[in-house]
């Protein structure tokens, strides 16, 4: 069984636990049993338990965001020790990416890191997806590492004696509960988002081609508009709001000039027990990923998709 070491900064906290919960067939499995700082007992030696449980792991995981490499603990401790066993090959390092931030210049940088391509988690229309490719790059790189072997001490910490912690669960997360403010202030941070998503790729499409001609309208706090003109003739419209017919939701319509009151798509905010999450109601693309949990960038992705699909058929 392969020791997992999470290093990772607590602003990070729910990714770290959401992580956890998709890596549960490896541990059902016995494939692995992973640590994490929570693992630590009050009354625990912060610094000589992490060291301790470093020195043990076959896997180490740096979940990296801003906040991780902005911590002095996890980079100049954890990850320049990580790295240290990884070239020794006492151990393997694998670079999580949850959130965008310079992290090919960090140490690890070299690394191939997850998901794939190095795209950020949070930057996966589905968190879900994301995970999963996250724990099938761990599967892979499971039979290479070693397995019941004794850990190897650096004189550091050999030369005192290490008291570790009992045994207990990681899996110490319980269901999070969602207040109606939490709900709106999400909503409202994914509407924003995703103006600013609509205005940035609408610059970028007409940069990129020469026959295209882009206009974004601001309409409102509440409202936007998009069109697409192909040799000055309109190919691509729609309207994007906030609330509309389906009631607290964001809408999306084929015409710039539809009323409040009409859509072709609308996207709910639901929430499962770890997060809260954009959900589409699929009339516009036929039930078709209806049950995908959308973050921010996923929910504006599927409406530039409805948007520029028509620039996209094969005629």
């Amino acid at each position: 069984m392969a020791r997992l070491f999470l290093s990772y900064s607590h602003a990070d906290e729910a990714l770290r636990s959401r992580l956890e919960t998709h890596l549960a067939m490896l541990k059902r499995d016995g494939h692995i049993e992973t640590w994490n700082d929570r693992r630590l007992n009050a009354g625990d030696e912060f610094d000589r338990g992490i060291r301790a449980e470093l020195e043990r792991a076959d896997v180490i995981l740096l979940l990296i965001s801003p906040d991780f490499l902005a911590s002095n603990y996890c980079f100049d401790v954890e990850v320049m020790r990580a790295m240290e066993r990884h070239e020794a090959g006492e151990a393997r390092v694998i670079p999580v990416i949850l959130r965008h931030c310079d992290w090919l210049n960090a140490p690890f940088g070299k690394l191939l890191a997850a998901p794939k391509d190095g795209k950020p988690v949070q930057s996966w229309p589905d968190l879900d997806e994301a995970f999963l490719d996250v724990v099938r790059k761990i599967r892979d790189a499971l039979p290479a590492t070693g397995h019941s072997r004794e850990p190897v001490l650096r004189a550091a910490v050999d030369s005192q004696r290490i008291s570790e912690p009992g045994p207990r669960s990681s899996n110490l997360r319980i269901r999070q509960s969602f207040t109606d403010a939490d709900r709106d202030v999400f909503l409202h941070d994914g509407f924003d988002y995703m103006a600013r998503f609509f205005e940035a790729s609408l610059e970028e499409l007409q940069a990129r081609h020469a026959s295209i001609r882009t206009t974004f309208r601001r309409l409102d706090a509440n409202r936007f508009t998009a069109v697409v003109y192909r040799a000055g003739a309109a190919v691509a419209r729609c309207k994007i709001a906030l609330g509309g017919m389906f009631g607290s939701g964001v809408t999306f319509s084929y015409s710039d000039q539809a009323a409040d009151n009409s859509c072709n798509e609308s996207l709910s905010v639901e929430a499962d027990d770890q997060g809260l999450y954009f959900k589409a109601m699929g009339m516009a693309s036929m039930g078709r990923g209806a049950d995908r949990h959308l973050t921010f960038e996923g929910a504006a992705e599927y409406y530039w998709g409805l948007l520029i699909e028509p620039l996209q058929r094969v005629r």
